[in-house]
C-alpha cells in the first residue's frame, strides 16, 4: 500500500489573473482598500488590554497598582513562551516523518523518542505519534504510563477497516501530554519479525492523522525497516553517547548515511548527545559537540536525568527542569528544521 502523497492539495490561481491587492495612490486619491485597515492603525494603544504579567515581581506591582501598571513578563516567563512559539510553529503540507537512530543500544534512543514526543505534544495543537519500529522487541511504549495492550502487528492487521480517527485510537497508547504510542511486537512466538512493508502500511495510515510521526527505530543500520525508514524521513535524529565508543559509532552512522545517497538529510539532521549516566562525563562535551556541529545542522544535549534512569514510565512534568529544557529545545530545533526543508508543493 502505497504512502499517500504528502502535499495537500493547493487550490491553482487562474492564468492571466493578477491576485493583488489596490492599495493607496493605486485607486483614487480618497479610496482605500480593506487590507489597510489592520490592527497597529485602529487599536488605540492605551485601550488595548494586556494580558496579566508572569513573573513573581512583575504580578506584585500589577496587583498593587490594581492592574494599571503592566511591567510585562519576567525575562524568564518570555523565554518559556518564545520556545512555546518556536514549536508550536504551523507545518504545512501533509505528515513530517521523524527518525530517531543509533546504531549502538543503551544510549537512550528511545528515551530520546520518548522526550522529543512528549514535548512536541505538550506544545502543538496538532497531533503526534511515535511509531516503535524496532524489527525485534522496542521498549516506547514502556516509556509511557499508559499501555493499549495492541501494537503494530494490530494496526498493520487492521489497516484496511480504519476510517476515521476512533478505529486508530483504539490501538495507539497515548499519554498525559497527548502523545500518541504504537508499541512494538513483544510476544516471543511471532515468527515473522516487522518488516519494511508493515512500517510502509503503518506510515501510511499515520501520514492521514497526525502532522509528526516519530519513529523509534532499531540498532541494525541495514535491516529492512531502516530502508524504509530513511526513504520517508524528512529529518534525521541521531543520538549519540558521552563514550568514545559511542561517539564514534555515531559518527560512523553519518558517514554510511552519506555514503549510501543520504547526504542532505545528514546535512539537515540533529545529532543528541544523551547522558545516560550518572557524574561528569570523561568525554570533553565541548569536542564532541564541535566535532558533530561540522557534520549536522545542530546539536542538543539533554542532562542524566534520575527520573529516567529509574528505567519506568517517564511523567513529563516529572522530570527536572534541566531535562524538560532540553526536550523541549529539541522540540523547537525539529520543528524548525521540518520548516527550513519543507517539501515541495
Amino acid at each position: 500500500m502505497p504512502v499517500p502523497e504528502r502535499a495537500v492539495e493547493r487550490s491553482q490561481p487562474r492564468p492571466g489573473i493578477a491576485l493583488t491587492s489596490k492599495r493607496l495612490g493605486e485607486f483614487e486619491a480618497d479610496r482605500e482598500t480593506a487590507d489597510l485597515l489592520t490592527a497597529d492603525r485602529l487599536l488605540d494603544p492605551h485601550q488595548v488590554v494586556r494580558s496579566e504579567p508572569e513573573g513573581m515581581w512583575q504580578h506584585f506591582v500589577y496587583s498593587l497598582s490594581g492592574r494599571r501598571i503592566n511591567l510585562g513578563d519576567s525575562k524568564r516567563a518570555r523565554a518559556r513562551k518564545e520556545l512555546d512559539r518556536r514549536i508550536a510553529a504551523p507545518l504545512t503540507g501533509g505528515a513530517r516523518f521523524v527518525p530517531v537512530l543509533s546504531r549502538k543500544g543503551g544510549v537512550g534512543k528511545t528515551t530520546v523518542t520518548t522526550l522529543l514526543g512528549m514535548a512536541l505534544a505538550d506544545a502543538r495543537d496538532d497531533r503526534v505519534i511515535a511509531v516503535d519500529a524496532n524489527p525485534d522487541r522496542g521498549t516506547l511504549a514502556e516509556r509511557i504510563s499508559r499501555d493499549s495492550g495492541k501494537t503494530v502487528r494490530d494496526l498493520v492487521r487492521v489497516r484496511g477497516d480504519v476510517v476515521g480517527f476512533n478505529d486508530l485510537s483504539n490501538i495507539v497508547a497515548r499519554d498525559e501530554t497527548r502523545l500518541d504510542v504504537v508499541a512494538s511486537d513483544t510476544d516471543p512466538r511471532v515468527s515473522e519479525a516487522f518488516n519494511d512493508n508493515d512500517y510502509r502500511d503503518v506510515a501510511s495510515l499515520a501520514a492521514h492523522y497526525y502532522s509528526v510521526v516519530l519513529t523509534d527505530t532499531g540498532t541494525g543500520i541495514v535491516h529492512s525497516v531502516m530502508g524504509a525508514t530513511l526513504d520517508l524521513a524528512d529529518q534525521l535524529v541521531i543520538v549519540a553517547g558521552l563514550s568514545v565508543d559511542e561517539a564514534r559509532l555515531a559518527s560512523e552512522t553519518l558517514t554510511w548515511l552519506e555514503t549510501n545517497g543520504y547526504s542532505d538529510k545528514v546535512r539537515g539532521a540533529v545529532v543528541v548527545l544523551n547522558n545516560a549516566r550518572p557524574g561528569q562525563p570523561l568525554v570533553q562535551l565541548d569536542e564532541l559537540e564541535a566535532h558533530f556541529r561540522s557534520r549536522v545542522r545542530a546539536v542538543v544535549r539533554v542532562p542524566y536525568d534520575p527520573h529516567i534512569a529509574a528505567g519506568s514510565a517517564i511523567g513529563f512534568r516529572e522530570l527536572q527542569a534541566d531535562t524538560r529544557l532540553a526536550a523541549r529545545e529539541l522540540a523547537a530545533t525539529v520543528i524548525e528544521g521540518l520548516r527550513s526543508y519543507a517539501p515541495a508543493a
